[in-house]
């Protein structure tokens, strides 16, 4: 099954990666210090899509270069975010 959200589609069978993910952004930025203002401001990013990434029911997509730019300003390597809990 395919979910729209926002112009994108995303596939439901991933929803649970898309959660992890969005928990995982939100561990390593509480771990750095950072509020969710200050990640969104050192991205370039509104306040409402880094809540929108971070929230457990909500499932945002991010790109590739998103997610590089997050693990570069919480100094984290990239394939953390992408290393995911077997259901």
């Amino acid at each position: 099954m395919i979910v729209r959200e926002r112009g994108k589609f995303l596939k439901k069978q991933h929803q649970n990666k898309y959660t992890q993910l969005g928990l995982k952004i939100s561990y390593y930025r509480k771990l750095k210090g950072f509020t969710q203002e200050q990640l969104a401001e050192g991205l370039d990013k509104n306040l409402a899509f880094i809540g929108a990434v971070e929230a457990p029911n909500v499932d945002r997509a991010i790109s590739l270069d998103t997610l590089f730019d997050i693990a570069e300003f919480l100094e984290v390597p990239a394939y953390r975010f992408l290393r995911f809990d077997e259901d």
